[in-house]
């Protein structure tokens, strides 16, 4: 069954820009026409594209939420740059508000987007073809799970002798998962460093000895690395003369989904993951703020929220029910698991979880600084919350009020802040090891600081604490 054919405007007189973090593929490239992202599709690949639809498996894997769904249309009604229509196509994939990578993804995000990705794989082989890249770069979390957004990661099973991914997926999902399931949650930050995965011999290096036991990660990343370091050079590597059949690929794909799917995060002790336990808020304080935060999110009415310092997501989910998308956005690892998995569990589609520190957010990577765009030239919010987060900014790491105000108006337009005094049990903490050299950490200069950049639409103290909820609005110009 094909996908349904799109009508768009009228081309434009003038090229369309293409996406620039889309040229490494030879099958195709993202362009932009009017405001909409589209995928063009190159003539030689279109046989492919074809064969993916009428064997039924784009319809399947859309169906089950494995495939971003997309309309399509012929080529000679839209104008890239540089491209030739003649045998191409278009396809308009569902539009998407909010992108977050692999190196923000907690544990449990990563899991599950190495279980869709081989999921897929396992389906193509179904209808005789197979998963040619994968990429964690082509999962986006869309409805509450993982989904392919790339519609042309799919080969011929004929045309190949062994799965061209094996090792792309062993490096941007089997070693940092293992690295965080075995030695330290923080080490999926290495995506960041190694945008095409993690090396496998430096895997190898940083897993304790006892992995060497298992059978599964021994072949699939131990003995896997030492092949691939022993046959880096091009001149050592040898000729794949045998042909896997169907049967065989299952049984690489699936030996990999059973590692991968019995696979724990770390448990260990991070700073912020049992914030909510805790807390000094009474059970009635805590309802209070949840209410008072509820009506101000109302009145903005967002379509899209990000709750900036969000922990495990507990006021995030408060809202869920009033703003059309939320990024909840959080230094620690273990807290960001905690809301991911809450989410799946409660079916919450409209939360995206996200790992960033707000003081080093995530920047510009990749070739010209412009594969990967920084978190905050992603989206901009109607509305951000930063909840239990100002102090440790200005306090625990030195920022200058002005400055986080500044900060703030530059993420978005609205702005619900809590104002911790120093009387409270929290900022209290932050102070018990250091000097006091915070003089304007009052009441009187946080607003002094804010509304150089913010009216104050409507401040309200937090009955059964000294906390004031403030609800702001960007100052025009």
């Amino acid at each position: 069954m094909s996908a349904p054919a799109i009508t768009p405007s009228a081309p434009s007189s003038a090229a369309a820009p293409r996406e620039f973090s889309s040229f490494r593929d030879p099958s195709g490239f993202l362009f932009w026409q009017d405001g909409t992202i589209y995928r063009w599709i190159e003539a030689a690949y279109v046989p492919v594209f074809r064969r993916a639809e009428e064997t039924g498996l784009l319809a399947k894997a859309t169906r089950a939420g494995l495939l971003l769904p997309f309309e399509t249309a012929p080529a000679d009604q839209f104008s890239p740059e540089g491209a030739d229509p003649a045998g191409a196509l278009v396809l308009k994939p569902r539009q998407l508000s909010l992108l977050t990578y692999p190196y923000e993804w907690s544990f449990s995000q990563l899991q599950d987007a190495a279980l869709t990705t081989l999921d897929l794989h396992l389906l193509a082989l179904d209808h005789g073809m197979l998963l040619k890249d994968a990429s964690a770069f082509n999962i986006q979390f869309v409805d509450g799970r993982a989904t392919l957004i790339d519609h042309l990661s799919f080969d011929p099973l004929e045309g190949h002798s062994a799965w061209p991914a094996y090792g792309q997926f062993c490096r941007h999902f089997l070693a940092p998962l293992l690295l965080m399931s075995y030695v330290d949650l923080s080490l999926g930050r290495l995506l960041q460093v190694h945008l095409d995965g993690i090396p496998l011999d430096l895997a190898s290096r940083l897993l304790p000895r006892r992995t060497r036991l298992s059978p599964a990660i021994q072949m699939h990343l131990h003995l896997h690395g030492r092949m691939t370091q022993k046959y880096a050079d091009e001149r050592k590597k040898v000729a794949v003369t045998r042909t896997l059949s169907a049967a065989q690929h299952k049984a690489i794909a699936g030996s990999l989904k059973r590692l991968i799917a019995k696979l724990k995060p770390k448990a260990q002790f991070t700073e912020w993951g049992d914030y909510y336990n805790d807390t000094n808020y009474s059970s009635d304080a805590f309802d209070a703020k949840k209410a008072i935060i509820r009506d101000y999110v109302t009145r903005v009415a967002p379509r899209t929220l990000w709750d900036l310092g969000g922990n495990n997501g507990e006021m995030s989910r408060a809202v869920r029910d009033l703003a059309g998308e939320i990024l909840c956005v959080d230094i620690d690892p273990r807290a960001v698991d905690l809301n991911y998995r809450q989410c799946r569990k409660e079916r919450i589609t409209n939360i995206v979880p996200a790992l960033s520190d707000l003081t080093n957010p995530t920047p510009a990577l990749g070739f010209f600084n412009r594969e990967r765009k920084a978190l905050f030239e992603r989206t901009a919010p109607d509305l951000a919350m930063a909840l239990a987060l100002f102090h440790h900014l200005a306090i625990g790491n030195n920022l200058p009020l002005p400055k986080v105000a500044a900060f703030l108006a530059a993420v978005s337009g609205n702005l619900i802040i809590e104002f911790v005094p120093k009387s409270d049990s929290q900022v209290k903490r932050l102070l018990a090891n250091r000097p006091d050299i915070f003089p304007d950490y009052t009441q009187e200069g946080f607003e002094r600081a804010f509304t150089t950049h913010f009216d104050v639409v409507e401040r309200r103290a937090i009955p059964g604490t000294e906390r004031i909820l403030y609800l702001m609005a960007r100052k025009p110009g």
